[in-house]
């Protein structure tokens, strides 16, 4: 008996036709799909030559919860149900499972995540370019913390760098490319404490671009840069105490600035850009006018660096996917969402898998929850439909609560959105909560916890890669090992 399972299963990998006429679903699209599936990723071979060129994708906060619902929206938006849609990042060939957790926190950050990243090594929440021996906040401790960053690695191989973010520049992601920080938050010198000799993030990206590290820097966070009393081209003041405009200083080395869409277009990419969208961070795709999407910003960088004899490194955040996880507004979460696939659609599109090394990741994920039982097609931004028994899309009638109340597709654990708010009786409405209590094997947990901003939360992200060493990407790894990837793949021999 033993011995015709093993032979059924041979059968079954080395003739997948002489197996398929043995079974009855043969001819069912879904058997034949599968089957071409399999004899598509046996067709994927690992490319081992060096990789010229380097494409970090990062969308923050979108972790394996998040891609499902902008999943979801994409195939929606096309027409479909939306859960067999492929988003462009899926196509890829290379996928691993990521473990997030910073080395004092258990649900991260996003400063100790890109730190991971960006450069080889796990610290603690809230720090940047720093390892975990430095107390947050301790700007004395800096020097003797810092690593090298990724910007300073691929640069000092003469590659030409870009970063780019719809976040701040100086935000946490961006930040961790090129900058040391006792504290994430000292995005400009107003942020510092008193006696903190350290530089503020914005004053460190200047310096970065003045000295020929960073060639293109695209995103948000224009207040930064200038001084308080400074109006700048919308009307909006800045945060810096010191005097400086940091925007002036790079014009004066040679840089050149751009604030809206009609200037991005303008500009001339054979010489250094920056480019500062907004005060704070970039609009959210739904409300965008007048600047450029995540997917011109790619565009153009590609098409701007990939003339570097040495190649270049870019690293590109959608970094509004988080912001809009934390107010608990799906809506804006997957649209944003969609705008980051077709910023990897653009990378996919413009570069070459055999000098290309593409990395497609998130930094964490959020408290987003998925309720059930769904019929197909359920719009992820609306209500949950009942299931037809007898058909494929969901029937016309909402899923109801014990409340006889009907409820959405998404939600949260916690958030703005939570029913009990700061102007609930908590005396009678959540009682207190004991470890004991807690950790009781019939204990039943509580959910919609009001916060005033929704958390993230510890659960793996996905990593998909393709290109030059792409395949080192596989099983379940450490965050910090991206970067080895990455660098491994540009000095391979």
């Amino acid at each position: 008996m033993k011995k015709s399972i093993l032979a059924a299963a041979a059968l079954l990998f080395t003739s997948s036709v002489a197996f398929a006429a043995e079974v009855k679903q043969a001819d069912n699209e879904w058997y034949k799909n599968a089957q071409a599936a399999i004899q598509a990723r046996m067709a994927v071979q690992p490319i081992t030559s060096k990789a010229k060129n380097i494409i970090l994708f990062v969308a923050d906060g979108n972790g394996v919860g998040t891609n499902y619902a902008t999943r979801l929206y994409a195939g929606q938006k096309a027409g479909g149900y939306g859960d067999d849609f492929v988003l462009p990042k899926e196509s890829l060939p290379h996928i691993a499972l990521v473990k997030t957790y910073n080395t004092n926190a258990q649900t991260p950050d996003s400063a100790g995540t890109g730190t991971a990243f960006h450069t080889g090594v796990k610290t603690k929440s809230g720090v940047i370019g720093v390892d975990e021996s430095l107390n947050r906040g301790d700007c004395s401790q800096v020097e003797g913390a810092t690593v090298t960053d990724a910007v300073e690695f691929f640069s000092g191989m003469g590659k030409q760098i870009g970063v780019i973010s719809t976040a701040r520049l100086t935000h946490a992601t961006p930040a961790s490319a090129y900058a040391h920080s006792a504290d994430r938050n000292f995005e400009a010198d107003s942020y510092l404490p008193e006696g903190c000799t350290q530089k503020d993030i914005a004053s460190q990206m200047i310096d970065a671009m003045k000295s020929g590290a960073i060639d293109v820097a695209l995103g948000g966070g224009r207040g930064m840069f200038v001084p308080k009393d400074f109006k700048d081209e919308e009307g909006k003041g800045g945060k810096r105490t010191d005097g400086k405009n940091l925007i002036e200083d790079a014009k004066a080395a040679g840089i050149q600035y751009v604030w809206d869409d009609k200037g991005f277009a303008a500009a001339d990419w054979s010489k250094p850009v920056l480019g500062l969208f907004e005060s704070s961070h970039m609009k959210y795709e739904a409300d965008r006018t007048g600047e450029p999407s995540l997917a011109d910003l790619t565009a153009a960088s590609i098409k701007a660096l990939a003339g570097s004899e040495n190649g270049y490194f870019l690293t590109i955040e959608g970094g509004r996917v988080d912001h809009a996880n934390h107010a608990g507004n799906v809506a804006r979460t997957v649209s944003d969402g969609l705008a980051f696939s077709d910023a990897v659609a653009q990378a996919i599109e413009l570069t070459d898998a055999q000098d290309t090394l593409i990395i497609v990741t998130a930094d964490h994920e959020h408290a987003i929850a998925f309720n059930g039982s769904c019929g197909r097609g359920s719009d992820v931004t609306g209500l949950c439909y009942k299931v037809d028994g007898s058909g494929e899309k969901h029937l016309e009638v909402a899923n109801t609560a014990d409340d006889g109340k009907p409820y959405t597709v998404v939600g949260f654990l916690n958030g703005p959105g939570a029913i009990l708010t700061k102007d609930t009786d908590y005396t009678n409405a959540r009682p207190d909560l004991t470890q004991e209590q807690a950790t009781d094997i019939d204990y039943l947990q509580q959910a919609l916890i009001p916060m005033s901003s929704e958390t993230h939360s510890g659960e793996d992200v996905a990593v998909y890669a393709r290109g030059p060493w792409a395949h080192l990407l596989d099983s379940t790894i450490e965050q910090n090992e991206i970067f080895h990837v990455m660098t491994y793949a540009a000095t391979a021999e």
